[in-house]
């Protein structure tokens, strides 16, 4: 019999999967899309349309339950601020799952989840803005000198 089995324990402590958990939905609400492996991706999409539909309650209560589970001050902002806004009208569904293959070292499945919707420059929040040779040529006159 299969009771009180409700979800996957990815081979990990408790401790470990909640902290996994809480590192995946951080990621995913700061870059909108992330690339993981299909087990992982299939254990964050209901934690993570749960979080939407809490963020979409504007109250105490919700933002003090948002800042437990994640731990982040930015992806509570962004959650309350932006995602919320943007899902209003939505009942549900805010992540999807596409499969991309398998890894090249172990052959484990792939897997894309994103939010529906998304924003495509959320990908680019952490990169650096390549240096133009104009600015380069400056800097070096500055260090120079």
């Amino acid at each position: 019999m299969r009771h009180g089995f409700a979800n996957k324990k990815l081979n990990r402590t408790s401790e470990h999967r909640k902290a996994l958990l809480k590192n995946m939905l951080n990621s995913l609400i700061k870059y909108e899309q992330i690339t993981t492996t299909l087990p992982k991706a299939k254990f964050l999409k209901p934690q993570a349309d749960k979080i939407i539909t809490l963020a979409k309650k504007e109250n105490l209560q919700s933002t003090k339950m948002l800042m437990s589970k994640l731990q982040d001050k930015n992806s509570t902002n962004k959650l309350r601020k932006t995602l919320s806004k943007r899902y209003e009208k939505r009942n549900g569904g805010y992540t999807r799952i596409i499969k991309a293959g398998f890894r090249y070292g172990d052959k484990a499945p792939m897997a894309v989840i994103e939010f529906v919707d998304r924003d495509i420059e959320a990908k680019k929040v952490d990169k650096k803005k390549k240096v133009t040779t104009k600015d380069q040529k400056e800097d070096k006159k500055l260090a120079s000198a």
